[in-house]
Protein backbone atom coordinates (compact mmCIF):
# COMPACT_ATOMS: atom_id res chain seq x y z
CA UNK A 1 0.00 0.00 0.00
CA UNK A 2 1.19 3.24 -0.93
CA UNK A 3 1.18 6.15 2.27
CA UNK A 4 -1.48 8.66 2.10
CA UNK A 5 -1.08 11.23 -0.73
CA UNK A 6 -0.76 14.70 1.19
CA UNK A 7 -3.01 17.53 -0.40
CA UNK A 8 -2.56 20.36 1.57
CA UNK A 9 -1.73 23.60 0.11
CA UNK A 10 1.22 25.88 0.65
CA UNK A 11 -1.10 27.94 2.55
CA UNK A 12 -2.38 25.84 4.55
CA UNK A 13 0.69 25.23 5.79
CA UNK A 14 1.72 28.67 7.05
CA UNK A 15 -1.49 28.89 8.62
CA UNK A 16 -0.89 26.05 10.54
CA UNK A 17 2.81 27.45 11.77
CA UNK A 18 1.06 30.95 12.27
CA UNK A 19 -1.29 29.13 14.58
CA UNK A 20 1.14 27.28 16.36
CA UNK A 21 3.14 30.04 17.15
CA UNK A 22 0.30 31.29 19.47
CA UNK A 23 -0.40 28.12 20.76
CA UNK A 24 -4.10 27.65 19.89
CA UNK A 25 -4.79 25.07 17.68
CA UNK A 26 -8.10 23.14 17.70
CA UNK A 27 -7.96 18.74 18.36
CA UNK A 28 -10.09 18.23 15.16
CA UNK A 29 -7.76 21.12 13.22
CA UNK A 30 -4.33 19.48 14.56
CA UNK A 31 -5.45 16.38 13.36
CA UNK A 32 -6.57 17.00 10.23
CA UNK A 33 -3.22 19.19 9.72
CA UNK A 34 -1.35 15.85 10.64
CA UNK A 35 -3.17 13.92 7.86
CA UNK A 36 -3.12 16.16 4.96
CA UNK A 37 -0.07 18.48 5.36
CA UNK A 38 3.22 17.83 3.64
CA UNK A 39 6.13 17.94 5.99
CA UNK A 40 8.46 19.54 3.53
CA UNK A 41 6.30 22.57 3.34
CA UNK A 42 5.83 22.72 7.19
CA UNK A 43 9.46 22.93 7.81
CA UNK A 44 9.88 25.89 4.82
CA UNK A 45 6.51 27.30 6.15
CA UNK A 46 7.80 27.58 9.78
CA UNK A 47 11.25 29.16 8.43
CA UNK A 48 10.14 31.31 6.70
CA UNK A 49 7.52 32.09 9.62
CA UNK A 50 10.40 32.67 11.94
CA UNK A 51 12.49 34.68 9.38
CA UNK A 52 9.23 37.39 9.00
CA UNK A 53 8.76 37.00 13.25
CA UNK A 54 12.50 38.58 13.71
CA UNK A 55 12.33 41.15 11.33
CA UNK A 56 9.31 42.17 12.53
CA UNK A 57 11.26 42.20 15.82
CA UNK A 58 14.14 43.71 14.18
CA UNK A 59 12.05 46.73 13.10
CA UNK A 60 10.05 47.15 15.94
CA UNK A 61 13.15 47.81 17.84
CA UNK A 62 14.97 49.53 15.64
CA UNK A 63 11.76 52.21 15.72
CA UNK A 64 11.65 52.59 19.61
CA UNK A 65 15.66 53.01 19.75
CA UNK A 66 15.33 55.50 17.51
CA UNK A 67 12.95 57.81 19.11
Amino acid sequence: MEPPRRKASFLASMKAVFWSFFGVRKRRDYEDDAVNLNPVQVIVAALLGVAILIGVLLFLVKMAVSQ
